[in-house]
């Protein structure tokens, strides 16, 4: 497991706590794929109901809240493929 995808589970682990109601995929781009669900956040790469894909400068932004996911997606930093409330409710547990 990369330093990043390590450092960026930890990071998750610590702002979802009990974990996230759905099942979604963070793909940070050449480093590989966190996965978030009930269970919290771990490193892994399976289906989803949402994929948010960006690189790691963007990713580590939205982690320390310098940059909102909303914001990160309007500006096309941020990719999303699947449910958009899924994303959502992601973003919200985010902020």
């Amino acid at each position: 497991m990369s330093d990043v995808i390590e450092k960026a589970v930890a990071a998750l682990s610590a702002k979802l706590g009990d974990g996230f109601d759905g099942i979604a995929k963070f793909v940070i781009e050449g480093e590989g794929a966190i996965m978030l669900d009930a269970s919290g956040a771990r490193a892994g790469d399976e289906e989803a109901d949402v994929t948010l894909t960006a690189d790691a400068d963007v990713f580590a932004a939205i982690l320390s809240g310098e940059l909102g996911a909303t914001g990160a997606y309007m500006s096309g930093k941020l990719r999303i493929d699947g449910s958009l409330p899924t994303a959502m409710r992601l973003g919200s547990a985010l902020a």
